[in-house]
């Protein structure tokens, strides 16, 4: 998975150069956290308690670093440099102007830590599957009178070959097509759809029986398989170097409104249960803080 994140504007404004004097503020479990690693965030009216806010920001960072080292998960180059040309464009400079900053170590390194904290995120959160209450809605969410917008799901068979890899793509087509007919008339005289699909769809869907997502009436595609009639089965199509059959297998109608506000509310109680188990991670650290080094 590729991340992609906005990163903040002020982030080559606001590093400046920490001082020479560096010591050791913090012990995290077997790591360290220097002065200079909140220094260069800092500036001479900088209050006691603001300095350990940010000690104790590091202090997070640090736990959530060891955990994406620890699950194998670290930013890959496509994504540091994907990050590092947003980078530029946000500060309005060219990526050459940007390596060439005295502190670009720095900024690879808080691009690294940024690009970390959100895939530890999505990697905590991947199976939290949020309630929203009707209550959660009432409250959240303006809901107007609409007609609504319709979506519908498919199951699809996509096949891209069954001989021969070598074979000619004309002599490929016919047979995939052939077999696609053959699966069809079964589909049509009650065979299941599903098992089919399992069985022979060449697709990531196979697995749930080729079953999509929701999706929206908006192409000429998908109005096709919006008019087959229930338990009827599509015409062969294709798609990219393969071909396919699809059925109707359900239809609704929603508010974009009122679903982009629930994505809304299912995000914050994501985040809110990735602090929980941060907050638990912390609790269960070794953390020794020397405040008479701040």
């Amino acid at each position: 998975m590729r991340a992609s994140i906005a990163l903040p504007l002020f982030l080559i404004l606001n590093i400046s150069y920490a001082s020479s004097n560096n010591s050791i503020i913090a012990l995290v479990n077997d790591s360290f956290i220097s002065s200079q690693s909140i220094e260069r965030y800092l500036d001479k009216s900088s209050s006691f308690d603001e300095k350990i806010e940010l000690l104790n920001q590091q202090i997070d960072i640090s736990l959530q670093l060891d955990m994406v080292k620890k699950f194998g998960i670290e930013p890959n180059n496509e994504e540091i440099n994907d990050a590092l040309i947003q980078l530029a464009r946000n500060n309005n400079i060219l990526i050459s102007e940007l390596k060439s900053h005295p502190q670009f170590a720095l900024f690879v390194e808080q691009i690294i830590e940024t690009l970390s904290v959100i895939k530890l995120e999505q990697f905590i959160t991947k199976d939290f599957m949020p309630e929203l209450s009707e209550n959660d809605i009432l409250q959240n969410c303006s809901i107007e009178k609409s007609s609504g917008v319709k979506q519908i799901k498919i199951a699809q068979i996509i096949i891209s070959e069954i001989l021969d890899s070598n074979s000619a793509k004309i002599e490929q087509r016919n047979a995939v097509v052939g077999f696609l007919e053959k699966l069809s008339k079964h589909i049509s005289k009650g065979a299941s759809f599903e098992a089919f699909a399992k069985l022979h769809s060449q697709h990531p869907s196979y697995y749930n029986g080729g079953l999509s997502e929701w999706l929206f009436v908006n192409t000429p595609n998908i109005e096709m398989f919006d008019s087959l009639e229930e338990g009827e089965v599509s015409k062969i199509y294709e798609t990219a170097e393969a071909w396919a059959i699809a059925m109707k297998v359900d239809e609704r109608y929603i508010n974009p409104d009122i679903e982009s506000c629930k994505q809304q509310i299912k995000n914050q109680k994501s985040q809110t249960y990735y602090l929980q188990w941060l907050k638990e991670l912390r609790d269960s650290a070794y953390i020794e803080i020397y405040t008479d080094k701040l």
